[in-house]
């Protein structure tokens, strides 16, 4: 899987990746079951080119190439990778305009994760 997004987009969902993404393979769960899969964006393995221009546009730095994604948010490679098992209750969103998050939310969101840069 080449690009992972992580807890760190949980209940955040900016959306600015999925504008850039150039093949449509980052989308938003539409089922039921949201213990399963949480409110944010997911990542099919299968679909990502791993062309990285996600990354750069995530206010919420939750995007990481699979090899570099930080211990704390390993489970979050396996999360992004069940989206094919039930790939009829995920969509790709309509992008939707945000506010871009201060300095001080996207560290606060990191310290609420346990990530430690």
């Amino acid at each position: 899987m080449p690009w992972v997004i992580t807890s760190l987009c949980r209940d955040c969902v900016d959306q600015a990746c999925v504008e850039v993404c150039p093949v449509d393979c980052i989308y938003e769960y539409t089922g039921e079951d949201a213990a399963t899969f949480p409110n944010q964006l997911y990542i099919d393995p299968e679909e990502c080119i791993d062309c990285g221009v996600c990354e750069p546009e995530c206010p919420w730095e939750a995007i990481f190439e699979d090899e570099r994604v930080p211990a704390v948010f390993q489970d979050d490679i396996a999360l992004n990778a069940n989206i094919m098992e039930t790939k009829d209750d995920f969509a790709v969103p309509d992008v939707t305009e945000h506010d871009k998050p201060t300095p001080e939310a996207v560290q606060a969101n990191k310290e609420k994760w346990g990530f430690n840069e």
